[in-house]
This record gives C-alpha cells, structure tokens and sequence, in this order.
C-alpha cells in the first residue's frame, strides 16, 4: 500500500493534537524539542496526489450504505452473542480499499485529518457522558496503574521481538514499541459502553485508553525528535505528559462545570446539544492550542455534562431538568463510529511474509503479557469478568497507524516495514479483542444459568 499524503506532519497534528505548538513559545527546557519538531516538518516531502480520487459519489454513497447497515446488524448480532461488530466493519474496509480498490488510499488519506479529529471528539465526549464521575475517582489509581504497566510491558515486548527477531537495532526497535504501546481510546470507548461490567472497570478502562493514547503519542514523538536532534531526556516523556493531562482536566472541567450551568440558561434549549457540539469543537481547538491532544478534554467535558446533577448537588447549584436530545447523540456517535472501524480496514497493508508472522506474534504476546499486567494491577473488588474484560482489552487503532507512516518520511531505517507490521498488529490485535468478548458473554451466559439453578 502506498501512503500518499498531502502533508503527514499535518495529518498527525490533526489527531493527535499540538502536543508540542510550532507557533508557540513553551517553556524554555523544551526549546530543543521545538527546534527538532520543525526539522521534523521540514523533512517531510509535500507528495503529490495524482489523479486518483475516492470514487464515483454513487459507488460512495453505496458503501456508506452498507457500512450504515453493518452497522446496525452488527450492533444487534453483538447484543446476541456478545461478539462485537468491529470485525465486520474491517472487513468491509479491507474489501472496498485494499482488495478490490475501490475506494484508493491516497484518497482516504486525505480525508484523514478531519474525520479522525471528528471521531476523537464525538467518541470521547460520548464516553465522558455514559460514565459516572464517582466510579471514575475511584478507579483513577487503577487506571494509572494499568496505563503505565501496561505500556511499559507492550514496548518492552515489541522492541525485544523486533531486535532479535528482525535483527533491528534497539532505537528502530523502540520506537516501534512505542508506536503500538497503547490501546486505540475510540475503539475501547465503543466496547465497554455495551458490555454487561461493572460501572467501575467500565471507568477504569475509558480513562486507561485515554491515557495510554497520549502517552503513546507523547513517547513516539519524542523519539522521532531523537532522529532529529540526536538529543534525548528520559524527564521529558513524563512532563509533556502531565502537562497535557493538565491542561485537559483544566479545560474539560474549566469549561465544563460553568456550561452545564450556562446550557440551562439560553433561551434557544431546543438546539441545546448542537450548541454543547459547538462548544465541544471550540475546546479541541484550545485543547490543540495549549499542547492537548482533544481526547481528554472532550472526555473530561462529557463527565460534567453527563453527572451535571450530580455535580450541581455538590456545589449547590439549581439546574432545571434540560433534555440535550440524547436520541440524536446516539444516532451521531453510532455513524462515526461504524464509519471509523470501515476507514481502520481501508488503511490496511498486506506486506511481507515475515512482517505478518512479526505482527500476529507480537499481539499475541502483548495479549498474553496484559493477562500478567491485570492480575498484577487489579484487586479482589473486580469481579471474574471484569478482569477477563479488561485482559482482551488490547485493540490498537488510528493512532498507531498514523505514527506508523512517519518513519517512511523521516528515512529511517526499515521505514517501509513500520507501516506493513502496525497495521497487522491493528488488525490482529481487533481480532483477539473481538474473540475475547465473546468468551466472556459466554461466561456471562453460564454464571446466570448456574445462578438461576442454584435459586
């Protein structure tokens, strides 16, 4: 597959967010990082498109068509038998890109800044609504723990396997590591909203994606600057990362604590959830401005709105019952949804015998190495499912397959196989996850039987 792309520096910046602004002066011991980050942009060639194009607007409409009702009848097969539908969706992706060609992938390429920005925002801010703020202080040094364990552990493992079994060397190694260290936030937001677990381990892995997210994209960055720079401080993973924490938890609840307030107020109620999507956009865009990535903020934006009662008892605050049409958000946050999983299968790359052998292997042990990573970080209060739940609960997504483009511009070695192996280890690990579910509805299934048996 050929990755032809206007400006991928530019569609980075779009998901991912201005972890570092180009336009900005930040702190003075991150100068370095400022200066290697322009070299970065610098080195990327501005590749031209051709003359390839999506497709005919009705071969379009066709394939919006069936992911719309692959969509609905996966939603209904996952409520059956617990096996969710993102499996359906790639394969859609796969057909209608890289298979038959359909639609080319220069062409989604292009569009990937706006609908992945699009994706983060609606997906987050969906997930930050559906969870309890309760739940999510009481998980939050869980979370931690699985984030950092978890990441730590996927990057050690890929960047063994890469140094002896590719013959790598330990940089290439790492930094493919770390490419593929975290769990994709869209796709794990999407899973545990309809699965039957606690409200709590349904906390816990929300806010564990969200960080591993980060953190992922922080560590791969930086790594890319060491390219540049031949500079590297192990300090400055850890403050770039808190500081993007820091500045979504301060806009998510800056912003979020006074509009669940202002909302109540407006005279015009009746577009009150097109004026929160409003606001929600206007927040990435400070999210992006200040060094945040968007994820946090609108997920950390979502927890006001969606415990706004709650919280308004707590700080003593009368808001009158406002429906922000609940109807509507589901519908919008099931079309980005279905849509997102059909343009992962799009970007697909079938390569190299050995590189496929590398990816199904490293998922499988990064699988494996979770099983330790929870037993480790999860006490007796989680029930059996919800550890079997959040063992699975490795699916990798857009971001790794973005980052896995940068090598090829930046002229590293091995750059072309960066691509080829991330997106098998995408896929692979989807897999495992989706196989994962549908195990633990079965033992869902059977715990009830033997509970209405006993009774």
């Amino acid at each position: 597959m050929n990755f032809v792309t206007v400006s991928i520096l530019d569609m980075v910046r779009s998901f991912f967010g201005d972890f570092i602004d180009f336009n900005s002066q930040f702190e003075p011991d991150l100068e370095f990082l400022h200066q290697g980050f322009a070299r970065v942009q610098e080195a990327i060639p501005q590749l031209a498109i051709g003359t390839e194009s999506i497709a005919s607007a009705q071969v379009v409409l066709l394939a919006a068509g069936i992911t719309i009702f692959l969509g609905v009848a996966g939603e209904a097969f996952f409520k059956k038998t617990g096996i969710p539908d993102i499996a359906f969706l790639l394969i859609l992706g796969v057909l209608i890109g890289p298979v038959f060609g359909i639609i080319q992938p220069a062409a989604v390429i292009q569009v990937v800044p706006y609908f992945a920005a699009v994706a983060l925002i609606i997906i987050m801010f969906d997930g930050g609504i559906n969870l309890d703020i309760r739940n999510v202080i009481k998980t939050a040094h869980f979370a931690v723990m699985l984030t950092v364990l978890g990441f730590v552990v996927s990057v050690f493992i890929v960047t063994l396997i890469a140094f002896y079994g590719l013959g790598w060397d330990l940089f290439d190694s790492i930094l493919l590591g770390s490419i593929v260290g975290g769990s994709s936030s869209i796709i794990v937001f999407g899973l545990v909203r309809n699965v039957r677990i606690s409200e709590e381990a349904k906390s816990m892995l929300s806010l564990e994606s969200a960080m591993t997210d980060i953190l992922a994209t922080i560590t791969a960055f930086i790594l890319f600057d060491l390219v540049i720079t031949g500079y590297f401080d192990p300090n400055l993973i850890l403050q770039t990362f808190g500081k993007a924490v820091a500045t979504g938890l301060i806009l998510g609840l800056g912003v979020g604590i006074p509009w669940m307030y202002v909302i109540t107020k407006l005279s015009n109620t009746q577009h009150a959830y097109m004026l929160t999507l409003g606001m929600l956009f206007v927040l990435f865009f400070l999210a992006r401005s200040f060094g945040e990535s968007g994820a946090l903020t609108a997920l950390v934006f979502g927890l006001m709105l969606g415990n706004r009662y709650t919280l308004a008892r707590r700080l003593r605050l009368k808001l009158p019952e406002i429906d922000i049409d609940d109807k509507m958000h589901n519908q919008l946050t099931f079309l980005v949804r279905s849509f997102f999983f059909v343009f992962i299968g799009l970007l697909a790359s079938l390569g190299r015998i050995e590189y496929l052998i590398f990816g199904i292997v490293a998922s499988i042990a990064i699988y494996v190495a979770r099983i330790g990573v929870v037993k480790a970080s999860l006490t007796k209060r989680f029930s059996l499912i919800d550890k079997k739940v959040t063992s699975v609960m490795i699916p990798r997504g857009l971001a790794a397959a973005v980052l896995a483009t940068i090598p090829l511009t930046l002229g590293l070695p091995n750059a072309e196989a960066y691509p080829q192996i991330v997106f098998v280890i995408i896929m692979v690990s989807v897999i495992i996850t989706t196989i994962g579910m549908g195990k633990a509805r079965k033992m869902q299934t059977l715990a009830s039987d033997s509970d209405k048996q006993t009774t």
